[in-house]
């Protein structure tokens, strides 16, 4: 496609893919006439595990409310296009070869990080078409991410805080909190997912330092998960709900921050029916999604299932496991992938316990993907049988087997080539 080729351009903008900093950015938007700050009201979500999730949650919400939307959330899985959702619907070929032929003459060729002039492209679009909210997922960190352009958002919210992108963030969880923070403003309310306690008091420090009312998940508002599997929520309001319609026991905490964030929106007057709906037909592909059909899904025998999961943390991994403790009906096979920035160790260990065996791979087209054999050593290490593959089709047919569940996880970059692989784009 002609957004293809552009964005390949794009990409020799800058030497390095990430730069953390504002400066460029702020420039370019300047440049276009400063669309960030003609934007429906913003909800701007930081974090480290969890900010799609939630992201998509409140569109849902939102959507069943009967309001246009605005989306922009990072990275793709299949098409750049999902990247952009414009008032309920992915960008038009048409529209984003148009916006970003704008945004690369604005930028006149001066260097620019590939995610800061598509920010800024996102943006020029979200000026352009009426809505009543945007909702604007950070990319990396929080501070000096391209998002960080809003000088007055709705509502900020931050997603639990682990460490991920240590290189670029800091090696503790304190110093990723900090960056993480960085997006709160003086006086906008603030939604606090649970956090690990050094991450709360590093929030808790930035927020009385310039302003903002924090609302923190088991203060002012609270979530669980009833014998029943229904959602039951505390805040201004409190619901019961049916479950979320994404799978996985930390799907209560990320559907609860969005109700949280919902609560604290100018104007909000949402019925519980209506948020039940949202709940319930929320849809983020690649996250714990059944493939029932496709390429892939027909390599599965009698019995088998296929369920892909773009997790690529430690957090990630934990959280697989937490739903994988209810899966004991079927035996559980990994297919696994990641990039060697990510710990494997991390995220196979907390899997081990409950899977029979694994398949590596190393990603199909990335430069910096783990090779299939050190991810093999790596899962027998930990206990667990493992045999390296040389594609995704020969590690799902290698644990593919009558009655057993295979997951596939390790990588939002590997649930893109999955998804494309098995003909079902998001």
């Amino acid at each position: 496609m002609v957004s293809d080729e552009i964005l390949a351009r794009l990409l020799t903008l800058h030497p390095k893919l990430i730069d953390l900093s504002l400066d460029r950015v702020l420039r370019l938007l300047a440049a276009l006439g400063n669309p960030q700050d003609k934007l429906p009201p913003v909800v701007h979500v930081a974090g480290t595990n969890g900010k799609g999730s939630t992201v998509a949650f409140l569109r849902s919400c939102l959507e069943a409310a009967g309001k246009r939307v605005h989306v922009y959330t990072s990275p793709h899985l299949v098409r750049f296009a999902e990247r952009i959702r414009l008032a309920g619907k992915l960008i038009e070929e048409d529209a984003l070869v148009a916006i970003l032929e704008e945004c690369e003459r604005a930028n006149a060729g001066a260097p620019i990080t590939f995610f800061e002039i598509t920010t800024a492209a996102a943006f020029l679009a979200f000026s352009r078409i009426e809505a009543d909210y945007a909702l604007i997922e950070v990319g990396l960190g929080g501070r000096f991410d391209a998002t960080n352009v809003i000088a007055r958002p709705a509502v900020t919210a931050i997603t639990p805080v682990s460490l991920d992108h240590q290189h670029f963030l800091g090696d503790t969880i304190a110093q990723i909190a900090f960056e993480k923070a960085g997006i709160l403003k003086p006086r906008v309310p603030a939604v606090i997912a649970p956090q690990v306690a050094a991450a709360a008091a590093v929030i808790d420090a930035r927020a009385q330092e310039i302003g903002a009312a924090l609302y923190r998940a088991g203060t002012e508002w609270s979530v669980a998960a009833r014998d029943d599997r229904c959602l039951a929520y505390r805040g201004r309001s409190r619901l019961i709900l049916p479950q979320p319609g994404l799978l996985g026991p930390h799907q209560y905490a990320n559907a609860g921050t969005a109700l949280a964030c919902l609560e604290r929106l100018p104007g909000f007057a949402f019925s519980a029916e209506t948020l039940a709906q949202g709940l319930q037909q929320v849809e983020w592909p690649g996250r714990l999604q059944r493939l029932d059909h496709g390429a892939l899904a027909r390599l599965m025998p009698s019995g088998a299932e296929l369920w892909l999961d773009g997790g690529h943390n430690a957090a990630g991994g934990a959280a697989l496991a937490a739903q994988a403790q209810s899966w004991r009906d079927k035996k559980l096979k990994l297919v696994f992938g990641m990039l060697n920035t990510h710990d494997a160790a991390g995220f196979i260990g907390a899997l081990a316990p409950y899977a029979a065996a694994l398949e590596a791979l190393a990603i199909p087209g990335e430069e910096n993907a783990r090779p299939a054999e050190e991810i093999a050593q790596t899962a027998r290490s930990l206990g667990l049988a493992a045999t390296a593959q040389p594609s995704i089709a020969a590690a799902v047919q290698a644990a593919a087997e009558p009655g057993a569940r295979v997951l596939i996880c390790g990588s939002l970059y590997l649930a893109g080539r999955v998804l494309a692989e098995n003909g079902s784009p998001p």
